[in-house]
């Protein structure tokens, strides 16, 4: 049968034909050669048969006196670091925990970590965990003449005002302390003499639109909702549409990075500062001791350390901030927490 290809000449394919069985009878002769020279048995055989095929086969070669094994594989932090990577990191504790190892081998400092851990925590928080309930609210009402609201924006020293038209449910809108300037300095509402006149000031014109959400709002998505509609407060509302209370963008931020002092914080060289109005600012830090000595009370320090820990206790749970419980004859109101530590009180004789 004729093939497809190269024509092959006869004689030219007989001489290849003995020049293959020449090759495998000497490649047999050594192997056999091998064999009794004492090389062992068969190796030059399976040599000769691996010439036969065409193919060569290297012998190990033995490590050299004095020579160095490869090292074992360190089970170091970063190798321990590129295999968790490599296999794809499924849960934040998996990334958290690499973090606090790298902390400890001071490759991220503390703050960082801190803020790492609050942005990771706000996906998990709701808009309820952080804000301020409905009864601490400091609001205004529409029909407030300038003179009391100038009075309670000054006493209270916040800079928006939820304004109600009628009981708390009913948020019309949000005051700005900065609008209430523009006011004054245009000569709305004030006479001569520096008496308010109600008729003259119109709280309309300086109402700005409240953002409503619920409860169950998540902080990462309602910090990019702040940033996008430049709102720095919301009122937070119940399944049943009443107020439950407000929060401010300042809230969400200080999740992440942790406490914003401001004029309510109580200095670091100081645990107590006295207010003109008869109310104290007290560091959670406080011993009972040293908070007896300044008020003249006798409260127990057996079971507890610190005033957040026996307010802790009155609680009988974490409280969120701008909550109150009373204990003897003060009222503690919780002005600051550091997630579920209590940063700072406001103490008022009840």
């Amino acid at each position: 049968m004729a093939t497809k290809g190269n024509p092959t000449i006869p004689g030219e394919r007989d001489d290849a034909a003995a020049a293959t069985a020449t090759a495998t009878a000497d490649a047999g002769a050594t192997g056999a050669a091998g064999a009794a020279a004492g090389t062992g048995p068969g190796v030059g055989a399976e040599a000769g048969a691996a010439a036969g095929a065409g193919k060569a086969r290297k012998r190990p070669v033995a490590p050299k006196p004095g020579g160095r094994s490869p090292a074992p594989a360190r089970n170091s932090w970063r190798s321990r670091l590129t295999r968790t990577l490599a296999g794809g990191i499924r849960e934040p504790a998996q990334l958290l925990e690499l973090l606090r190892e790298a902390a400890t081998r001071g490759l991220i400092d503390a703050d960082a970590l801190a803020m790492v851990e609050g942005s990771l925590s706000m996906g998990a928080l709701q808009a309820r965990d952080l804000m301020v309930p409905r009864s601490e609210m400091v609001c205004i009402r529409r029909e407030d003449p300038l003179a009391s609201i100038l009075s309670a924006v000054v006493q209270s020293g916040h800079s928006r005002f939820p304004v109600l038209d009628g009981d708390r449910d009913d948020v019309v809108g949000i005051l700005l302390a900065k609008d209430l300037l523009r006011a004054v300095q245009a000569g709305r509402g004030l006479q001569p003499g520096g008496d308010a006149r109600r008729l003259a000031f119109d709280m309309r014109e300086y109402l700005r639109p409240a953002v409503f959400v619920p409860e169950s709002k998540r902080l990462n998505v309602l910090l990019k909702e702040f940033r996008g509609n430049r709102n720095h407060m919301a009122i937070v509302v119940d399944e049943y549409g009443g107020v439950a209370g407000l929060i401010t963008i300042e809230d969400v931020i200080e999740q992440v990075i942790g406490e914003i002092d401001d004029e309510y914080d109580v200095e670091d060289d100081q645990d107590i500062r006295d207010e003109p109005n008869g109310r104290s600012l007290v560091r959670g830090a406080t011993t009972i001791a040293d908070f007896n000595a300044h008020f003249g009370t006798q409260l127990a320090d057996d079971e507890f350390d610190t005033i957040a820990g026996l307010v802790m206790q009155q609680f009988g749970r974490v409280p969120r901030r701008g909550e109150s419980v009373t204990l003897d004859e003060f009222a503690f109101q919780v002005l600051r927490m550091d997630r579920r530590r209590i940063e700072t009180l406001r103490v008022t004789r009840a």
